[in-house]
């Protein structure tokens, strides 16, 4: 092998790495524009509890007793002024800790059987006063990102996707309070339709 077939074969690794260099510096955009950066990820979305699928633990028509988790009745007090349509409803709070709501555990959580199917969740927590409309409003926006029909109204948010109609409402925050209620349900869509559209006894 000749002297300058030796110099070429050991100048040969460095100059392959200044190509690898170059490479991973000049990493194709796709689909981005030159001079853009990708969108943020917003404040939440990175926490699962900011999503409202976490807290459907069972499919809408679940039979009570096939329900996957150890349950135990609640007792509630129904609202006459409804026209009974909470009627033939049982409610009931699963044993150990429920799924997290907005990064927080629920002060309630409790899955409703109508005639011994699962037909609603209902899951309320307490946020901190001062910054309750953020944290709603936030995940007012997440929620409807999947969602249609949907409406955002103030301190209510709702809407449907799959089946499935969720509704959120932030309490106004009583004076002096620290805290506010959220609370959140869900509900199978076409039985609430069937119930909205019933008439009402009088």
């Amino acid at each position: 092998m000749s002297r300058g077939s030796r110099r070429i074969l050991r100048q040969a690794p460095g100059a392959a790495c200044l190509l690898l260099v170059a490479c991973v510096s000049s990493r194709p955009l796709g689909d981005r524009a030159p001079g853009t950066h990708p969108a943020p990820v917003q404040a939440g979305a990175a926490d699962a509890s900011y999503d409202w699928h976490g807290l459907l633990v069972a499919p809408f028509g679940t039979l009570l007793k096939e329900s996957p988790i150890a349950l135990h009745e609640v007792l509630l007090f129904h609202d006459e002024s409804h026209g009974g349509a909470e009627a033939g409803k049982d409610c009931y709070a699963i044993d150990g800790a429920p799924p997290r709501l907005v990064g927080r555990q629920p002060d309630e959580y409790l899955l409703c059987f109508d005639h011994d199917r699962l037909n609603r969740i209902d899951a309320s927590v307490r946020l901190a006063a001062d910054d309750a409309a953020q944290v709603f409003a936030r995940a007012c926006a997440l929620w409807l990102k999947n969602s249609a029909p949907s409406s955002e109204m103030g301190n209510i948010c709702e809407g449907r996707e799959d089946g499935i109609a969720w509704s959120a409402r932030l309490e106004q925050v009583p004076p002096g309070e620290a805290t506010v209620p959220l609370a959140l349900t869900l509900s199978n869509a076409a039985e609430r339709d069937a119930v909205d559209a019933a008439p009402r006894e009088k």
